[in-house]
């Protein structure tokens, strides 16, 4: 038996997802480069930090699939432009006076956005997490993460009249447990550096201009090791997720959709008098 591929036997496949195609077809949302089997996505808004918009929150779980189905990306780093790893008061700029048929489509991207990621990547991630800001559920099921010392990791739902569940509460209630998550959850109270470093949410804290540097030594040192040992690790890290995004996450994302149609237009908009402090 040889360790060459019967290339005859396996005539007619269809072609896998080609590099220089997703990455313009992502273009606006994601800087990509690749080196030696590495793939870096750099989300970023016009050249800046990034801001959530409808179209995004679609683009990540169809980016999710054409990444994790091209097979010469070994190593996934995911980090942010600027300051901010989202730029949380113009991402919230247009989440309020949501249709019926906003809330079903958001909750359909939604869902792709963290299954497609957690079950459509098959190789070792690593986020590297440029500032603070909201939807960090993809960074924090990222196989290692690490982040700046200004970092910060919330979830804003509750103080914006909306119950959590698009995985931002289930990446808090997996990483800090049960009774700090609902804290986090209900307060708003950002998770500082320290503090994700102390909970195991993070792995390093790295001074800013050293992130992406130290993103890649880590990719380096993981690529130096053989495909099989690399996909083995990544499943057996990663189940974990696998078994949260199975087990809770439809509930917690049909609790949040059913929260909004229950509340109107109350839903999206902080109580009146309370303004909230990104």
């Amino acid at each position: 038996m040889t360790d060459q591929l019967n290339t005859a036997r396996w005539a007619g496949l269809v072609s896998r997802p080609d590099f220089a195609e997703y990455a313009e077809k992502y273009r606006d949302f994601f800087v990509m480069r690749r080196r030696d089997g590495i793939l870096e996505l750099r989300m970023h808004t016009d050249g800046d930090s990034y801001v959530q918009t409808f179209a995004g929150h679609n683009a990540w779980g169809q980016a999710w699939l054409e990444v994790g189905n091209d097979p010469e990306n070994e190593v996934l780093i995911l980090t942010g432009t600027g300051d901010h790893w989202l730029d949380a008061r113009r991402s919230a700029d247009g989440h309020v006076d949501r249709t019926v048929d906003d809330i079903a489509k958001m909750y359909e991207d939604a869902a792709k956005l963290l299954q497609n990621f957690v079950f459509g990547i098959d190789v070792p991630t690593i986020a590297a997490v440029n500032g603070p800001g909201p939807h960090t559920e993809i960074a924090l099921a990222c196989d290692i993460t690490i982040c700046t010392e200004d970092a910060r990791f919330f979830d804003p739902h509750f103080l914006v009249s909306t119950a959590p569940g698009d995985g931002q509460s289930l990446t808090f209630q997996e990483l800090m447990g049960t009774k700090r998550a609902a804290y986090h959850v209900y307060t708003g109270q950002a998770v500082d550096a320290r503090q994700a470093l102390e909970y195991g949410m993070v792995t390093e804290i790295v001074p800013r201009e050293r992130l992406v540097d130290r993103a890649w030594e880590l990719a380096d040192m993981i690529m130096r090791r053989p495909r099989g040992a690399r996909r083995m690790t990544h499943a057996i890290v990663s189940r974990p997720w696998k078994q949260r995004v199975v087990t809770d996450f439809p509930f917690q994302l049909q609790s949040q959709a059913a929260a909004l149609f229950l509340d109107g237009p109350r839903a999206g908009r902080p109580p009146v008098g309370e303004e909230l402090q990104w």
